[in-house]
C-alpha cells in the first residue's frame, strides 16, 4: 500500500483523449461541419491528479470567434488549439503536447426573419353556432434563423392540424407548429403557439335593400323588376339587432350587359356589415325596362 500511494505521488506523462466543443462562431455564421471531434493530448501530472481525472469526462470547448479565414477556408492553428485547452486544464497539470493537425471547419451564412404561423384546424360547430370574428394566434410569427438555403424559401410556418367536433363554446388550445423537414440547422424562437376562438349562437334576418345602378347611358331612365331585393343575413344575435337598410349596397352594372350578352341586370352585393357571419341576395339577376328621356 505504501509502495502504491508513493508511486501516485509521482509525477508522470500520459496520453488522454478531449471531445472538442465547439462555441461562438459568430451571430451570422453557423458551424456545419468540423474536422476534428476528438484530440488525443499528452499530459504531466502526479498520479493521484490523472487518477481523478480518469474517471471525469474529458472534453475542452473550443472558442470560434478567433477563428483564421484563409481563401474561404476557416481553421485554428495546433498551437492555439493548444493554448485554449491549457487554459481548461487543472492548475497541477502541465499540457505537454496536442497531438492534431490544423482544425478545419465548414461554416454557412446565417439569416434570421419573421415568418407568419397559418392555423391548421377543422372546425365542425354544433347545429346554429358559428365563429364569432376572427382566429387569434398567439404569437402571431416566429423569428426562424439558421442558413440561407434553408431558412430562405420558407413564407410561412402551419401548426399541426386541430380537430374540434360539435362546437358550442369559446375555445383556446395549445398546438405546436409543423416543422418542415431538411431544417436541420434552422433554429425556432418557439416551436407551440395558442389558438383561441370565440364561438357564438347564430340566427338569420332578411333585410330588404333597393338597387343601385351603375354605369347608365346619359339620357335614360331604368325600371327594374323588382326594384328592391331581399339580403339574407346571418350573424349573432347581436349583430341582427340593430341592422339598418344603409350599411348596405346593392349594385347592378349595366356596362356588364355587353360583356355578357344577358337581356337581365347581374346583381353584387358591395356592402355589407363586417360583424355580418354572412349576407346573400335572394335574387342574383332582374329584368329591366330602359326608356329614353
Amino acid at each position: 500500500m505504501a509502495w502504491f500511494i508513493s508511486n501516485l505521488s509521482e509525477p508522470y506523462i500520459s496520453s488522454t483523449t478531449f471531445d472538442l466543443n465547439y462555441a461562438n462562431a459568430g451571430s451570422n455564421l453557423m458551424l456545419v461541419n468540423s474536422s476534428h471531434d476528438k484530440v488525443k493530448v499528452n499530459l504531466e501530472a502526479v498520479g493521484f491528479q490523472f487518477l481523478r481525472f480518469s474517471f471525469s469526462k474529458k472534453k475542452a470547448v473550443i472558442d470560434l470567434s478567433g477563428v483564421q479565414n484563409k481563401n474561404s477556408k476557416y481553421y485554428i492553428t495546433p498551437q492555439r488549439l493548444k493554448t485554449q485547452i491549457e487554459k481548461q486544464l487543472p492548475n497541477s497539470m502541465r499540457l505537454i503536447d496536442v497531438q492534431s493537425d490544423t482544425l478545419y471547419f465548414d461554416f454557412q451564412d446565417v439569416i434570421s426573419k419573421k415568418v407568419t404561423i397559418r392555423p391548421k384546424l377543422q372546425l365542425n360547430l354544433a347545429q346554429n353556432y358559428l365563429l364569432d370574428g376572427k382566429l387569434k394566434v398567439t404569437p402571431t410569427t416566429v423569428t426562424i434563423k439558421g442558413p440561407k438555403n434553408e431558412v430562405g424559401p420558407i413564407k410561412s410556418i402551419e401548426t399541426m392540424n386541430l380537430e374540434f367536433n360539435n362546437l358550442a363554446s369559446d375555445f383556446s388550445r395549445n398546438t405546436e407548429l409543423k416543422i418542415p423537414t431538411g431544417l436541420k440547422n434552422t433554429t425556432f424562437s418557439n416551436t407551440s403557439v395558442t389558438i383561441t376562438g370565440k364561438v357564438s349562437r347564430f340566427s338569420e334576418k332578411m333585410i330588404t335593400v333597393g338597387i343601385k345602378v351603375m354605369n347608365l347611358p346619359s339620357g335614360t331612365t331604368i325600371k327594374m323588376f323588382p326594384e328592391k331585393v331581399n339580403v339574407l343575413c346571418k350573424g349573432t344575435l347581436n349583430s341582427l339587432k340593430n341592422l339598418s337598410v344603409s350599411e348596405f349596397e346593392v349594385v347592378a352594372d349595366f356596362s356588364e350587359l355587353a360583356t355578357k350578352g344577358s337581356k337581365k341586370l347581374s346583381l353584387s352585393l358591395h356592402k355589407k356589415p363586417k360583424e355580418l357571419s354572412s349576407a346573400v341576395l335572394q335574387e342574383s339577376e332582374v329584368e329591366y325596362i330602359l326608356k329614353r328621356q
